[in-house]
């Protein structure tokens, strides 16, 4: 699998050592920097990440940052992309199979790297389990687009009118999309 790797200074040392770790594991990796401890922007970083995987340049990808928040916030901007902070095992493999997560986001400050691999393993390993979860993808998919046009050109039936099985389009949310 081709995983896109990006970190902020408060991630680098953790990402060096995830790179390592997706190599051993027979995978290709996408190091989109930063490239030392010295600090930087985070934004910078998730958005190459996450462009790489919207465009389908890599199937998954991987963000660290000393929480994880700001990358997830910044990832999920960019569209097509389904970036989940995980923080256990867990967490993962629901990131997996409920929302078919795209992008993990790691805290530096937060995990081991033996955690870390352990998260990253079960979310590299989960399928996506569809159904139920699919309308739900859809549902967010088709907000997302609603995005800058007027309220009351939207619906005037309330938001439950938005996403109902016929208004919903079917976007492509398989394999690394």
């Amino acid at each position: 699998m081709k995983v896109a790797i990006g970190a902020d200074h408060r991630g680098f040392f953790l990402k060096e050592k995830v790179k390592s770790y997706l190599i051993r594991l027979g995978h290709s990796v996408l190091d989109e920097g930063t490239f030392s401890g010295e600090r930087v922007d985070y934004p910078d970083y998730a958005f190459k990440v996450a462009r790489r995987v919207a465009s389908g340049q890599a199937q998954r990808g991987i963000l660290i940052c000393a929480t994880g928040i700001g990358m997830s916030i910044a990832a999920n901007k960019v569209d097509g992309v389904r970036a989940a902070l995980c923080l256990n095992p867990k967490m993962a493999r629901l990131s997996r199979e409920h929302n078919n997560a795209n992008v993990l986001c790691l805290g530096a400050d937060f995990l081991l790297f033996p955690q870390a691999q352990r998260i990253i393993r079960v979310w590299l390993s989960t399928r996506f389990a569809g159904g139920r979860h699919t309308r739900r993808l859809k549902m967010i998919s088709f907000f997302s687009s609603l995005q800058g046009r007027k309220p009351e050109t939207i619906s005037s039936r309330g938001d439950s009118s938005l996403c109902s099985e016929r208004s919903l389009p079917s976007p492509p949310i398989g394999g690394g999309r």
